[in-house]
């Protein structure tokens, strides 16, 4: 049974090297990797045997911690027949002093490819410059790419389709919101943000996003009032109001974001049949109720599980 065409198979989606944002990948080429991923995900749950990167070694490089991001990826490699190698930025020079540069070109020297969990984007930048394999970003305090493709994905499985849906993000406008934006408007879809003043995702990924659904006949709103974010929604997405650095903000934050919950009340003004997504982790009774989270119109566990088959194509599209 061939798995995919030969387009596919010689990783022709993705022009470029590397996978950093979704900002210069196309709808097309966003549509593409996720018909990879499903058809790629079709063949783990028939139980064909499929190792494209047999004998490939990927570096996963982590400053900041992870619980999905490390188990999909290295899962994944496993799967297609590569291996993974766990890189502590703590444990790497690079956490005493070394230069992205030197690392990159280092690393260059014994891996295939690298995907990095890091604080500042210009990071994931510098080291895709200086590296000849691919990069890939696992996340930034600027995106979350690799996310918001499982995401599209558990979207598409549950509903059937993207363009025309309105999806409602409420909560803090941070890397999440950013990568979920541009895929939104990349595909069609309707992306309305809810979020208090002065929490504001970046005005230069609002004009991009603006722009992109403009071409693909969306809309994207931003407002502070969930209320009129959800209204007729048929996806409700929600993050963590502090997130990994932000830990000596939490008392603000707690107290400015307590009426943007996700719960009862509010999915009100929603689609009967929307669906609840959230990235995980979640703090229950913060950003959603246990209610919601764990209720019937709840997908996060799908949406978790779809990190692994996402990435997948991505590995497979960049690495063979």
């Amino acid at each position: 049974m061939t798995m995919v065409n030969t387009a596919y198979s010689k990783g022709k989606i993705l022009e470029q090297k590397d996978f950093l944002t979704l900002a210069n990948v196309s709808s097309e080429k966003i549509l593409a990797l996720l018909e990879l991923a499903k058809k790629i995900k079709t063949k783990l749950q028939l139980g064909d045997s499929y190792t494209p990167l047999k004998g490939k070694t990927l570096g996963m490089i982590f400053e900041k911690a992870s619980t999905r991001t490390r188990v999909s990826f290295e899962v994944g490699m496993l799967q297609l027949g590569g291996h993974a190698l766990f890189l502590s930025g703590k444990e790497l020079q690079i956490g005493r002093g070394e230069t992205i540069s030197d690392t990159a070109q280092v690393l260059s020297e014994y891996l295939d490819g690298i995907m990095i969990r890091t604080f500042e984007h210009d990071r994931v930048e510098e080291l895709a410059k200086y590296a000849s394999i691919p990069v890939i970003n696992g996340l930034t305090d600027m995106d979350h790419p690799c996310q918001a493709m499982a995401d599209l994905l558990t979207i598409q499985e549950v509903k059937g389709n993207l363009q025309g849906l309105k999806i409602a993000y409420v909560g803090d406008g941070n890397n999440v919101a950013h990568s979920l934006m541009l895929a939104a408007a990349k595909t069609g879809m309707h992306f309305s943000l809810a979020c208090p003043k002065g929490y504001e995702p970046k005005a230069h990924v609002v004009q991009l996003a603006k722009e992109e659904a403009n071409k693909q006949n969306g809309t994207l709103i931003i407002t502070n009032d969930p209320i009129e974010a959800v209204y007729e929604a048929d996806v409700i997405y929600s993050d963590v109001w502090t997130s990994m650095g932000q830990e000596a903000e939490n008392s603000i934050r707690l107290e400015s974001f307590k009426s943007y919950q996700i719960n009862s009340a509010l999915v009100k003004h929603a689609k009967k049949d929307y669906i609840f997504m959230h990235c995980l982790p979640a703090h229950r009774e913060e950003e959603v109720t246990a209610e919601i989270i764990d209720g019937p119109n709840s997908v996060v566990f799908h949406q978790a599980g779809n990190r692994l088959h996402a990435q997948k194509a991505l590995l497979v599209d960049l690495m063979v």
